[in-house]
Order: structure tokens, then C-alpha cells, then sequence
């Protein structure tokens, strides 16, 4: 898979997906944003074969590495209790003599109308369901960001000419929000309007895209936009390619085409 990726393709995805919230934070967490870059993203030929999040990771990395005002201090720094790893510090960088620990988010969310939440943040999960906003935001709150404070994390930072009580903490929060199909007039506030990437829709009413060719890609392939010049399935093909997904209790993203050349971007779910 790696020999077809268009690393390129996936750093422009990257950088085209907006913050999950911009001015007003969320849970306390302020977001910082790295500058866009025209640089063409240099692929280190000794990178291993990473998930998602870490190729995010390392987006947000190239993207600093090529801001005048910023310096990468460390980049997944262990923190280490004798043998044991007890976390991860993402990215540890000076802004202008400001030093920031900084986390890397990229999350793909889905609002979840089958059920009724007091927290509006509630409604936001992951296409199969075994992730969401809530959980990711409490994990950054109760497990992330305390990290920094641990003695291990203390005594690593040490060797460093800044004083630990002076870092401030910040989150690159980056998302696509998928709404339910037919149902695009959810207000999705306090998040950014502007990470709606598509909608979703049940396995059960799959009939009704027949009109449509699909893509299904590969996951690292969800950061980008749809294109043109991939192998477009029929909509029979895609449909016995989709039911092995669910026979997993997994929600595929799907790329369409109608008979106009217009893309959209889809889940089909199993719930």
C-alpha cells in the first residue's frame, strides 16, 4: 500500500482539515496552530510504516520545522518509570521564547442522532463507535496534560535551559465532522462548522446511493479529498466490498461520484 500513497496528497489533505474549534476553548484546552506550508513534504525513506496519527504527528512536525519563529525541542518524547513507559510528550517546541508542550490530534467524528446527550460534545463519535470526543477530551485532560508535571517528566526536562513551570500547554486539534444523511442542518457549535467533511448513513438504506460510483480508500487515504483518477467502483461492487466491512462492525469511508463528475465523501455504518 505504502509503494501507491501520495504522501504529498496526504500533507495537503492535512493541512486542508481545519481546527475542531477556533477562538472559544474547549474543556480548557486552547488549540495552537502551525503555520501552512508551500514546502513539498519531504518523506524520510527510513520511516517506518505508521498509522494515521503518527503521519499527522509528523505533518504538524514538518509544518514547524518550516516556521521561522519555531524550534523543535523534542518530538514523541518517552517518559520512562524504570523499564516502563508511562507516556508520550508529542511535541515539546519554543515560539519565541515561549516554550510549549504541544499534542496532535486528528479525529474523524460522526453525530450520533439515535441518542440524546446533555453535553452537546456527547453526540460526537467514532464511525464504529468505539471512540469519541469526550473520551479523547478527557484522556488529554486527566492523562496528557498531566504528564508534563510527572517527577520522570521533571527529571527528563532538566537538561533543558528553561524552567518547567513556565511551559504552557496547547492542542493541534484537527477533524472531519460527518453529519446523518439528509441531515445537514445540525448545529454542531461549539465546533468549527467548517470541519463538516460529509454525512453517514446505515448499511440498511445503502440502496438509495445506487446512482453513485464509489472509492473506498485505504485509511491513511481519509485525509485526503476525493479525485478523480482512482478505480471507481459500481455501485454492486462496492456494496459486497461494504458488507465485509460490517460483517466487522466496521464503518467504511466512502468516496462518491455522481453522473455529473461531483464528489462527496461518506461513512456507511453498521449501527
Amino acid at each position: 500500500m505504502y509503494d501507491t500513497i501520495n504522501f504529498q496528497e496526504l500533507f495537503e489533505g492535512f493541512q486542508n482539515t481545519p481546527l475542531l474549534w477556533n477562538a472559544s476553548d474547549i474543556y480548557g484546552f486552547e488549540q495552537f496552530c502551525p503555520e501552512h506550508t508551500t514546502k513539498p513534504f519531504y518523506q524520510n525513506s527510513e520511516i517506518k510504516k505508521l498509522r494515521l496519527g503518527k503521519w499527522v504527528e509528523n505533518f504538524v512536525a514538518f509544518q514547524l520545522e518550516n516556521q521561522e519563529d519555531i524550534t523543535i525541542i523534542e518530538e514523541n518524547l518517552l517518559i520512562k518509570e524504570e523499564k516502563r513507559t508511562i507516556g508520550e510528550l508529542d511535541i515539546l517546541l519554543i515560539n519565541q521564547n515561549q516554550p510549549i508542550h504541544l499534542e496532535v490530534v486528528y479525529k474523524f467524528y460522526l453525530y450520533d442522532n439515535s441518542n440524546t446527550y446533555n453535553d452537546p460534545l456527547a453526540y460526537w463519535i467514532g464511525p464504529s463507535r468505539n471512540d469519541t470526543l469526550v473520551y479523547k477530551l478527557n484522556k488529554l485532560k486527566d492523562k496528557q496534560f498531566p504528564l508534563l508535571h510527572h517527577p520522570k517528566t521533571l527529571e527528563t526536562l532538566k537538561k533543558y535551559q528553561f524552567d518547567i513551570n513556565t511551559i504552557k500547554q496547547r492542542v493541534c486539534f484537527n477533524a472531519q465532522l460527518f453529519l446523518p444523511y439528509q441531515n445537514q442542518d445540525i448545529d454542531v457549535s461549539p465546533l468549527n462548522t467548517d470541519c463538516v467533511a460529509g454525512w453517514y448513513l446505515n448499511i440498511e438504506r445503502i440502496n438509495e446511493l445506487e446512482s453513485f460510483q464509489f472509492y473506498i480508500p485505504e485509511k491513511l487515504q481519509w485525509l485526503c479529498a476525493p479525485k478523480e483518477t482512482v478505480d471507481w467502483l459500481s455501485f454492486i461492487e462496492a456494496k459486497n466490498e461494504i458488507k465485509t466491512f460490517i460483517a466487522n462492525r466496521q464503518s467504511p469511508l466512502c468516496w462518491l461520484r455522481n453522473e455529473h463528475g461531483e464528489f462527496q465523501k461518506c461513512f456507511i455504518t453498521w449501527w
